[in-house]
């Protein structure tokens, strides 16, 4: 200050992450300066990136009834399904030989090419069936069912959920084709895992007390047809929804402090019943 009162202006402070750069601008949570690189804008103010981070990880995770994290897109893993089956389609017609390689067949077979199937140690035909199709209709109608039931499922069950429920159901599905089905037949479609999750659907809408007269409707005029058209593999439709049912029914209705540890254990119980069903079928069909 000179004998006339007069003070210089202090030089500007300078961003806090840049040292070279003067900035009048602070953070409203931490008062640092920042520079227009480094500043977010907030509902008041701007803030620095740091305490935008804290911010981040100090909020609440918000979740589903049945622990599924909610998330700006929820229909990714519906979606990625979809395409994996329209792949695999295209896979189909492109080798005459891609549906008897990987579909499901229990045992040897009389084919021109014979294959061992699972019995004979080809176990990822429990999986790989799951994924094939016999025809356009066959995929299209599976690909619209596993849409519109699926996106509404994922939602409620968060990602990782819905893809152990989808799974699971489809192991479910083709383990019983496994256990009852002609020893030399071969199956395929993702008809198993569909089922799961219309049974799925229609428990948590139980639970949650939503309208289940829909689903349910959806349910019976399917388990009709199962039985009614030729050439439909009764076997995947009923594994897949008493596995999709039953573990449903598993993860609605455990306990909210114990919920994630509980469908944690309840799908590992159902992959092990699954796998040991496998283990004593295939023991049968090699003895």
């Amino acid at each position: 200050m000179d004998g006339n009162g007069y003070a210089p202006p202090a030089s500007p402070p300078t961003c806090y992450r840049h040292p070279d750069r003067e900035t009048w601008v602070r953070c409203v949570r931490c008062d640092r300066a920042i520079c227009p690189d480094c500043m977010v804008e907030a509902s008041v103010g701007f803030q620095c990136p740091e305490c935008v981070r804290r911010g981040t990880r100090s909020q609440a995770i918000t979740r589903t009834a049945l622990g599924g994290r909610l998330r700006p897109q929820q229909t990714a893993v519906t979606y990625l399904l979809i395409a994996i089956n329209a792949v695999v389609f295209l896979l189909e017609q492109v080798s005459p030989r891609f549906e008897l390689r990987y579909a499901l067949i229990p045992g040897e077979t009389g084919f021109a090419h014979p294959y061992a199937g699972v019995a004979g140690g080809e176990f990822y035909r429990l999986i790989t069936a799951m994924f094939l199709h016999a025809s356009v209709l066959h995929i299209v109608f599976n690909m619209w069912a596993l849409l519109v039931v699926g996106a509404p499922l994922e939602a409620l069950l968060g990602r990782l959920r819905f893809l152990v429920l989808y799974f699971l159901a489809g192991l479910g599905g083709s383990t019983a084709v496994y256990l009852f089905a002609p020893r030399g037949s071969a199956t395929l479609g993702a008809s198993g895992a569909i089922f799961g999750l219309f049974a799925a659907l229609f428990v948590f809408g139980r639970r949650l007390n939503f309208d289940i007269r829909p689903i349910g409707l959806v349910i019976v005029i399917n388990l009709a047809l199962t039985f009614v058209l030729s050439g439909v593999s009764w076997q995947g439709h009923i594994g897949g929804l008493l596995s999709g049912g039953a573990l449903a029914a598993a993860w609605s209705y455990a306990p909210r402090a114990w919920r994630t540890p509980a469908q944690l254990l309840s799908s590992i119980a159902l992959l092990a019943i699954l796998l040991i069903a496998v283990a004593i079928r295939t023991t049968q069909l090699t003895a």
